[in-house]
């Protein structure tokens, strides 16, 4: 999913408040947290993950294997957090054109 850069800002400020809603275990990335993931982007349709991976790289890479599987939008990455955006068969928020 492609969002520009005013989308992502709107995103970025309404995420603010947000807690987590899924944490990666000592299992790393499967298939039952996918799911998890896939529900909540559902629900939500802006989400917080905690991925807390030591290694900058690996983590990019569970962040953009995440947002490919979901086909959401990785709107920022703040430390060990991915914020993740897909709109809903009823979308909730309305993101600014452009």
């Amino acid at each position: 999913m492609q969002l520009t850069n005013k989308q992502k800002q709107f995103l970025k400020g309404e995420a603010h408040a947000l807690k987590p809603v899924v944490q990666l275990g000592g299992n790393g990335l499967t298939e039952g947290v996918l799911a998890e993931i896939e529900l909540a982007i559902e629900h939500h349709e802006l989400i917080k993950v905690k991925v807390p991976e030591e290694d900058r790289d690996l983590r990019a890479a569970i962040l953009t294997t995440i947002a490919t599987h979901t086909g959401a939008g990785l709107v920022q990455t703040i430390g060990k957090i991915g914020v993740f955006y897909r709109p809903a068969k009823e979308p909730k928020i309305r993101l600014p054109r452009g």
